[in-house]
């Protein structure tokens, strides 16, 4: 979806209003549409043909746009240079990272990335909302049981492996609250998966709540784990509805992203 084009009046003297217009315009080529009509630009950008064509044209003389023989518009050469350059450089934690600004700023509560390891789910940064709640004892560099927290509890229900080698008998329990029979466990895991994201209610630590979302990779492997965080209180009802909204649209981002990362080796 291309972004809103905020008028040059608000926007301040160092934007130039055209740049914008056609990097909006821009933004609806892709993957899944990489051609686009005069009339289908016109129509889905909301600007008026004149301008539209005017745009365009100054897009093909740079090189950014070239013209398919019936007329139509495709992205040139340059965009996937530029695009593949940026993405060579780009990791999980600094893809992640503006869509964890947004969570905390939209909630107010602790977002949180969350990796998969041998010896459970790691935290690799966190980002503290305004709301007053500190949650203690997650920080960068925590290692988490993975039948516990939603971060952990979404990526062991999204990876066999994980579960083949975390599905026990033995289970510690951290509240009253934490499931550690294999039957239960291993339904709610179940629901989770086939739900998409996985919320938690005191489960780990008494009084704090979480939602989350998988991060897959390439091969449709979970790589990472989304969440954010805060007192039970604020996770109820409509309030929670929009935060697992919020999670699953930025889980789904950063998965796009990571998706698109060219194969190592």
């Amino acid at each position: 979806m291309a972004s809103p084009i905020e008028p040059e009046s608000s926007a301040g003297r160092e934007v130039v209003g055209a740049v914008l217009k056609a990097c909006a315009l821009l933004e609806h080529f892709g993957a899944d549409r990489p051609v686009w009509t005069l009339n289908e630009l016109t129509a889905a950008s909301g600007m008026n043909k004149t301008t539209v064509h005017r745009l365009m044209a100054t897009l093909i003389h740079a090189g950014w746009v070239d013209r398919t023989g019936e007329g139509s518009y495709r992205v040139a050469m340059p965009v996937f240079e530029v695009g593949s350059a940026a993405l060579i450089k780009l990791d999980i934690r600094s893809a992640a990272r503006p869509l964890m600004v947004q969570l905390a700023q939209a909630f107010g509560d602790t977002a949180y990335l969350m990796v998969p390891a041998d010896q459970g789910a790691v935290c690799i940064d966190r980002l503290e909302g305004n709301n007053p709640l500190v949650v203690a004892g997650i920080n960068i560099g925590s290692v988490m049981p993975y039948h516990a927290a939603a971060g952990p509890i979404v990526m062991l229900a999204n990876s066999e492996d994980i579960r083949a080698q975390w599905i026990r008998d033995d289970l510690q329990s951290f509240t009253d609250r934490t499931l550690t029979d294999v039957d239960g466990l291993t339904a709610h895991l179940d629901s989770v998966r086939e739900a998409g994201y996985s919320v938690s209610d005191s489960d780990y630590l008494a009084g704090v709540a979480a939602v989350a979302a998988p991060i897959f990779g390439r091969a449709g492997a979970i790589v990472a784990s989304i969440s954010i965080g805060g007192r039970v209180e604020s996770f109820r009802g409509a309030a929670l509805d929009e935060k697992v909204e919020g999670v699953l649209d930025a889980a789904a981002r950063v998965t796009r992203v990571m998706q698109a990362l060219p194969q190592q080796g």
